[in-house]
C-alpha cells in the first residue's frame, strides 16, 4: 500500500536536496522548471472538475499559465457527476481531479464503488457550501434546522434531502446538520444523490425538500425563487475542509515531479484568487463561462466576496466565505481533516467497523510532497498535521481519539 513517503525518497538528505532543486527551478529566469531528475514525468495533466465555484484554482492555474512555469500543461476537463469523476480517476482516464474529500477516502476503502488506493495532494478550498430548503417549506415556517425539525414532527410524511455523492462532503454536511437539529438522517429522512448542476432543477419539480451543494447552486436557487439558504456550511464548521486535488496512489508513485508541479501551479492560482477583490471578480467572470460552470456571473461573484442573502430578506457579510489560500492555511492536507470524514462514514454506517483512522490518512494525504511544493513557493506550512475545531453542535474535533468521537454522537446509524 502506498504511503505518503513512498512516492518520493523520504530521508532528510534527499528531502533537502529535492527542495533545494525545486527552489532553484522556481528562481530560474522565466520560472522554467529545472531539467533532469526534477522534470515532470508527464507534461499534459488531465484534471477533472465539476461545475462549481470551488473548481476555480484548477481553472485559473490553466487560464493564467501558472502551469507552464513548472513544465506542465493542465487540461481542465468538465465532468457531469462525482460518480463519473470517481470512475475516470480509477480507470486512469483522468490524471487528477477537483474532487470531494470524502469521495477519495470512500474509494480508498471501497465503500463508494471500486476500491483503489488513492491520494490527496492538497486541499483546494475551505467553506462556501450551503444547505438550501425549498421555498415551499420556507413559506410554511421551516427556515433553519430547529424550525425544520418542528415542522417535520408536526407534519409527518416522507422527507427527501439531497447530497452530491454518498461519502462526499455535501452528504456529510447534510447528515451532520440534520442530526444537530435532532433529525435522524438515516431513519427520519431519505437522502438521495443528485449532481450539483441538477440540484435547482430537481428542487423546482419537487424532487427534494432540501439539498446541500457547493456554490453557485444555493445562490442560484434563491435567484430562481426555488429555495432559501438555511445555513452555510461554515456555520456547521468554520474553515471546514471541502474539495481536494485528488489522484490515485499509482499516479503519485509514477509521477512525483508532475504531482509537485501541479501542486505548485494550483497553489499559485489559489494565492492569486485570494489576493484581491479584482482577482476574485476576474475569476468569477472566467469560471462563469459556458466551458466551466455555465451560469451568470452574478450567481457567483457575491458569495465569493462574502456577501450573502438567505432568500427571505436577510443579508449579511460573512468573513468565513469560500477561501482558496488564506496564507496557505487552506491548502495543507491535514491528516485530521481526512480522519474526520472517516468518523462520519462510521457514524452513518458506511463503514461497518472502525478503520485505522490515522493509518489511512497517512496513506492518502501526501504531506511530504505538499511540503516540498509549498516550501519552494514560500507558502506557510503548519507545525502540526492536526487541527482543532468546534462544530455547530458544540462537539470538538481534534483527531486524538477518532473512534470515541465517532461513537460519541447520540444520533447515528444503528
Amino acid at each position: 500500500m502506498t504511503t505518503p513517503s513512498t512516492p518520493i525518497d523520504s530521508n532528510r538528505r534527499d528531502f533537502i536536496k529535492r527542495t533545494a532543486a525545486v527552489s532553484a527551478a522556481v528562481s530560474l529566469p522565466g520560472g522554467v522548471w529545472a531539467a533532469g531528475s526534477d522534470a515532470p514525468e508527464k507534461k499534459e495533466v488531465r484534471i477533472g472538475f465539476i461545475p462549481l465555484t470551488d473548481c476555480a484554482s484548477v481553472v485559473m492555474a490553466s487560464v493564467l499559465g501558472f502551469d507552464q512555469k513548472y513544465g506542465i500543461k493542465i487540461i481542465p476537463t468538465k465532468e457531469s457527476s462525482w460518480a463519473g469523476v470517481r470512475d475516470k480517476l480509477v480507470n486512469g482516464e483522468l490524471d487528477m481531479a477537483h474532487v470531494l474529500y470524502g469521495l477519495v477516502y470512500g474509494v480508498h476503502l471501497g465503500v463508494s464503488g471500486p476500491k483503489k488506493d488513492m491520494a490527496v495532494l492538497m486541499s483546494i478550498n475551505h467553506n462556501g457550501q450551503g444547505i438550501s430548503l425549498s421555498k415551499a417549506l420556507a413559506d410554511k415556517g421551516a427556515v433553519d434546522g430547529p424550525s425544520l425539525a418542528k415542522y417535520m414532527a408536526a407534519n409527518p410524511r416522507d422527507y427527501t434531502f439531497a447530497g452530491t455523492f454518498p461519502t462526499g462532503t455535501h452528504a456529510m454536511w447534510m447528515h451532520y446538520w440534520l442530526a444537530a437539529a435532532g433529525i435522524n438522517p438515516v431513519s427520519g429522512a431519505k437522502l438521495i444523490t443528485v449532481p450539483p448542476p441538477q440540484m435547482v432543477a430537481n428542487m423546482r419539480v419537487g424532487n427534494m425538500d432540501g439539498f446541500c451543494v457547493g456554490e453557485p447552486w444555493n445562490h442560484r436557487a434563491i435567484m430562481d425563487g426555488i429555495g432559501i439558504t438555511a445555513n452555510t456550511t461554515q456555520d456547521i464548521w468554520k474553515d471546514h475542509p471541502e474539495k481536494v486535488l485528488g489522484t490515485s496512489a499509482d499516479f503519485v508513485k509514477q509521477n512525483p515531479n508532475t504531482c509537485r508541479a501541479v501542486i505548485m501551479a494550483v497553489l499559485e492560482a489559489s494565492r492569486w484568487i485570494d489576493a484581491s477583490l479584482q482577482n476574485k471578480m476576474k475569476m468569477a467572470e472566467t469560471v462563469a463561462q459556458k466551458s466551466y460552470i455555465n451560469t451568470s456571473v452574478d450567481a457567483i461573484n457575491q458569495r465569493i466576496l462574502g456577501r450573502y442573502q438567505n432568500g427571505l430578506g436577510k443579508t449579511w457579510d460573512d468573513p468565513n466565505h469560500m477561501k482558496f489560500f488564506n496564507d496557505g492555511a487552506v491548502n495543507y492536507p491535514y491528516l485530521s481533516d481526512g480522519m474526520w470524514f472517516l468518523t462520519q462514514h462510521k457514524r452513518w454506517g458506511l463503514l461497518k467497523s472502525h478503520p485505522d483512522y490515522l493509518g489511512v490518512a497517512k496513506q492518502i494525504n501526501q504531506t511530504a510532497l505538499y511540503k516540498q511544493a509549498a516550501g519552494a513557493l514560500g507558502v506557510s506550512i503548519p507545525k502540526s498535521d492536526f487541527r482543532t475545531s468546534k462544530l455547530m453542535d458544540g462537539v470538538v474535533w481534534d483527531g486524538k481519539d477518532p473512534a470515541k468521537y465517532a461513537d460519541g454522537f447520540r444520533i447515528r446509524a444503528a
